[in-house]
């Protein structure tokens, strides 16, 4: 099992009133000139938020909701701090509650 970091927003503070695609897309560069792998993933409508024990942070998180998953707990501990006003938190997975951590209830 794995641990993942999450911070949570609003898709509209995330994607539209933060500069959050300039900061993932340095983050990725510079991950590719490392040659490290991917740690980070960027999901609207998160459905980790349905697990029982996510109920307070989903009540908390206007809709729609939008996370930053990683498994990399400073990387996200360095959002919080950019990004201020931001749920976050951390969960195991896969488990009986969340059997997929980066799955989203929003289908395109």
């Amino acid at each position: 099992m794995t641990t993942y970091y999450y911070v949570l927003a609003s898709q509209h503070f995330l994607l539209e009133e933060e500069p959050l695609e300039e900061v993932l897309k340095e983050r990725t560069r510079n991950y590719h000139e490392q040659e490290k792998e991917i740690d980070f993933w960027l999901v609207k409508n998160p459905a980790f938020l349905e697990a029982p024990e996510m109920a307070a942070n989903k009540a908390k998180c206007p809709k729609p909701p939008v996370a930053i998953i990683s498994t990399n707990s400073q990387f996200i501990t360095w959002l919080k701090l950019r990004l201020e006003y931001v749920i976050t938190g951390e969960f195991p997975a896969p488990s009986a509650t969340i059997p997929n951590p980066l799955a989203s209830l929003t289908t395109v």
